[in-house]
This record gives C-alpha cells, structure tokens and sequence, in this order.
C-alpha cells in the first residue's frame, strides 16, 4: 500500500497545540508531525469512538505483547511482561521516576544540548541539574567521556537522563557508547533513565541499540521509557510503557507511577498503541523513506544560506541548526523571523549546553509545507544579516 504524506494537512482551528498561532504564521518548531497517523490506526480509533461509552479502562495483555514483538523484530531487543508498565506519557514518567528514585537536593545528570522539558522534570521536583555537556567539533556532538566520569563520580549525582537517540542533536548512540555510559554508571551507582520515544525515527539503514540490550550491567541499572507517540504522532492519545528489568526498582517506579496516577490508560490508548505496533510497520518504513528525502532536502538548502549550518544527523525529525557565524544570541534569531517571515522555530538556548548558537527545526510536514519554510528562514536569514 502506498501512503501520501504529500497531501497538505490543515490543523488550524482544531485545538492543536502547534497551530494555535496567527494566520500567516508557520510552526515548526514542537516534536509532532503534520501528517496524519496510519490508516489502520485511524480506522481502530474510528470503531472505538463509534461503540459511544467511553469508561474505565484496563490494560490488556496485547498491549504488552505489541510492545515485545515490536523490540524483538525491529529491534533485536527481549523484553519480558512483567518488565513492562503502562504509562500516560513519557515525561510524566520521567518525572514521577525522578521523584521516585532521587532525593530532593540531589543531582540528576543531562548530557547537553538536550531536550528541554527534562530540565523541568528535575528541576520543579526540588532537584538539581547537572550538565556534562556534549562536545561539538563544528560538524558532528559526540561525548566528552573525561567531564562525563567527572559529574558522575559526584556522590549528590544519582541519575542520568539519557536521551536516545539524542533530541536535538539526532545522535545514534553506537553500542560501544552505551556500554560505556553502562559502566561508568554502575561504578559510580547512578541510575540510568533512558529515553528513546525516538527510536523508530531514524534513516533507512540507519538503526538505534536499546540501551537495556547492551548489557546485563545496563540492563538491571536501568529504567527505559517508549512510546508509539512520536513514531505514529499518537501524541494526544496519551500511551507509553516503561520498561523496568530490575524488580526492586520496577517496585518502586510501579508504586510512584500509581502514586502519581499516570498509570491509567484512557480509552483509545492502549488499543492505538497495539495497532500501531501491530499493523503499522508499512507506513513507517515509508514514512522514514519520507523524512529522510525532507532531511536530504533541508541540508542541501541551510547549508546554501550564508551564516547557519545543519547538523548532519540520521534520527528523529528535528534539524539543529548551527547559527554561531550569525549571532551569539539564536533568541534574537528565532524572534526576528517570527516577527519578519512568520517562521517559529524552537530557541536553541531551551536545551542547555551550546543550545544558545543553534535553532531547532522540525521537518516533519507535507514538502510543499517543508519547501514553504525553508523559503522563509532564507529570506529571514537574509534580512538578519543586513539589520547586524
């Protein structure tokens, strides 16, 4: 079967999050697609709505079951029932987990430039952030292991937030990284909470390791979250799992999940999540297909406009922009072309590290849509650079 995601999309008017903005106005900016979801997710959701009672609802043992054939054919990953609980979002999870599995004044390690709301998840529950921040040669982020083994050797540092593959940077963290990271947190007794609700979105022949499959090491000091919200842009519909091999922390993060009510499915959230893992692995190859044609189309063009560069990655949707020959400042950057052009694009100071020289952008969208936005950050790039 073939799937269209030429055909332009309108969202406005519909409460959604991202085009809530002015009529001239393009958003590209937060992680969710402007494409419409599988075809046979649609149809599932559709005979849901159609039964008109909306109750309670429980988690059913294919919800589990999606979950394992999935890792274990896409993935080459084993995961076992009982490792597996429901929840009604990854952050909501992470931040519960923090709560959780670290003391407030306690230290909670982010490898940086990194997705923002991680900061908010350790920082509104009375935690600190630690950075070790990622270094950048001007082409391509890799870790600096050295500061890494620094911060995590601090006795107050008793999580890290791992983020794989990486948003926003699009690092696939190889093997041999991981089982570093793995080693260097169990020497120093730092729990690992894995986040890899990006982990389908990655280039044809391009594949993401689960950390928890490195090794036994990884595998019991870890808490991995997944989701088919970014894969399947099911956002709304509020599913994810945390995966939890340790059954003394899976305990503790099953009780701080229920605790915290965010282990409840509403009622379209485990059915979508079995459809998708079970009847959605076409329009994801093609949709992959898809974004890595936009990716290829994206570099090609930053890379033809004078002062900003882009990163080259092959995961996620997200494009991180190197503004630094521009401005110091990316703020000043993102305002002035939603204010000229109409194009919002995420604030590369929201991520910490280096975050404060790059933009974020997302190019998941219809390549009319896509064509449209790189139009406008060249001719706002353009009218920057006269106005310095």
């Amino acid at each position: 079967m073939k799937y269209d995601f030429d055909r332009m999309t309108d969202r406005r008017d519909t409460g959604s999050y991202k085009w809530d903005i002015s009529a001239d106005e393009l958003p590209m900016w937060v992680a969710d697609m402007d494409f419409q979801t599988a075809p046979e997710i649609i149809r599932l959701v559709e005979q849901r709505a159609s039964a008109g009672i909306y109750g309670y609802t429980v988690v059913p043992d294919d919800w589990s079951a999606a979950y394992i054939d999935w890792w274990r054919e896409h993935h080459g990953a084993e995961f076992e029932k009982d490792w597996l609980i429901f929840s009604s979002g990854v952050i909501l999870a992470i931040s519960s987990i923090v709560r959780r599995l670290t003391r407030p004044a306690e230290k909670v390690l982010l490898q940086t430039p990194v997705y923002n709301i991680f900061f908010n998840s350790v920082i509104n529950n009375g935690r600190q952030v630690i950075e070790s921040q990622l270094a950048y040669d001007g082409t391509s982020y890799y870790i600096d292991f050295e500061d890494l083994e620094t911060k995590l050797s601090d006795p107050q540092t008793t999580m890290m937030i791992l983020c794989s593959p990486h948003n926003p940077t699009g690092n696939i963290w190889d093997r041999e990284t991981l089982e570093r990271i793995g080693e260097l947190c169990g020497k120093y007794g730092v729990v690992v909470v894995s986040d890899e609700a990006h982990c389908d979105l990655t280039d044809p022949g391009y594949e993401y390791i689960p950390y928890a499959s490195v090794s036994e090491s990884c595998r019991q000091n870890s808490v991995t979250c997944i989701s088919p919200s970014k894969t399947f842009n099911l956002a709304g519909l509020q599913s994810a799992a945390v995966v939890v091999p340790n059954e003394i922390l899976r305990h503790r993060i099953w009780r701080g999940l229920n605790t915290d009510e965010v282990a409840e499915p509403n009622y379209f959230a485990a059915a979508s999540t079995v459809s998708a893992f079970t009847e959605g692995a076409g329009w994801l190859g093609q949709l992959r297909e898809y974004i890595a044609d936009n990716r290829r189309l994206s570099e090609k063009t930053i890379d033809e406009i004078p002062g900003i560069r882009a990163v080259p990655s092959h995961a996620t949707y997200l494009m991180w922009l190197d503004c630094s020959e521009l401005c110091e400042d990316s703020t000043k950057l993102a305002d002035f072309l939603r204010s000229e052009t109409g194009l919002i694009l995420s604030d590369g100071s929201e991520f910490g590290g280096d975050g404060k020289s790059f933009l974020r952008m997302n190019i998941a969208c219809p390549r009319e849509r896509l064509r449209g936005g790189l139009e406008r950050l060249r001719k706002g790039v353009e009218e920057f650079r006269k106005r310095m």
